[in-house]
């Protein structure tokens, strides 16, 4: 990736973060006035204002921030397994979409009881508090990816370890043509070049990404046509 490019994408993966931040906190905001209020109306408007910020906001930028977040650690030497805490914020993400879709149907429950002739304080209150405690534990969760962002915290995993050794290794070898794998005395294929090992270190990394990359377009086409897990 070029560092034009690199740019760009570590841009639009900060401001789809940041944007997610955002509106969930404006959904927090939300949910509390919907529990705290006693004016009626605005109950009424709290909790489909909540559905609509849900499906047309958190949802994709959740997806976007994801997916940006994939091409930037593709993109650049830190990997996406490689580091702990480039891990750590690729789980958490996940994590915090997964539960946000599963969610999905409890919104649209609470907005469908705040738009009934007679108004279910109960039944509505008991959804409020559970929608608000978790859009509070997923503001928190999505805060500690930005944290790790900024403080990139040291730790190699295994994978990390063991592919900084393989392209270590080739560098306290005998120099050997470029592209040509070294043979032993018994014609078995001894130590590769270190730019033929970098090649099919990337290879392998680009297509897990690819491979993660498909999987949330997946669930944003899912989720764009109905489909998905919050789905009717």
């Amino acid at each position: 990736m070029t560092p034009s490019l690199r740019k760009f994408a570590l841009t639009a993966h900060i401001t789809f973060s940041v944007g997610l931040l955002g509106s969930i906190a404006a959904f927090l905001a939300l949910a509390v006035a919907g529990l705290t209020s006693q004016d009626s109306q605005i109950v009424r408007a709290a909790y489909p204002a909540m559905d609509l910020t849900t499906r047309f906001v958190i949802v994709p930028f959740a997806f976007a921030s994801l997916l940006t977040g994939l091409i930037q650690s593709l993109g650049t030497p830190w990997g996406l397994f490689r580091h702990y805490w480039v891990l750590a914020k690729l789980l958490l993400t996940v994590f915090a979409t997964i539960v946000l879709l599963v969610k999905m149907e409890l919104i649209s429950y609470a907005a469908r009881l705040a738009a009934e002739t007679i108004l279910s304080r109960a039944d509505l209150r008991a959804a409020g508090i559970e929608l608000a405690v978790h859009a509070a534990g997923g503001l928190l969760v999505l805060l500690v990816p930005a944290v790790l962002s900024v403080y990139k915290p040291q730790g190699l995993t295994p994978y990390g370890r063991r592919k900084q050794h393989e392209q270590r290794a080739p560098l306290q070898q005998p120099y050997l043509p470029p592209h040509r794998p070294s043979f032993d005395s018994n014609g078995g294929i001894g130590v590769w070049p270190l730019g033929e090992l970098i090649t099919i270190t990337l290879r392998r990394a680009h297509m897990y990404g690819i491979i993660v990359i498909v999987l949330v377009l997946h669930f944003v086409i899912l989720h764009l046509t109905g489909t998905g897990l919050g789905g009717h």
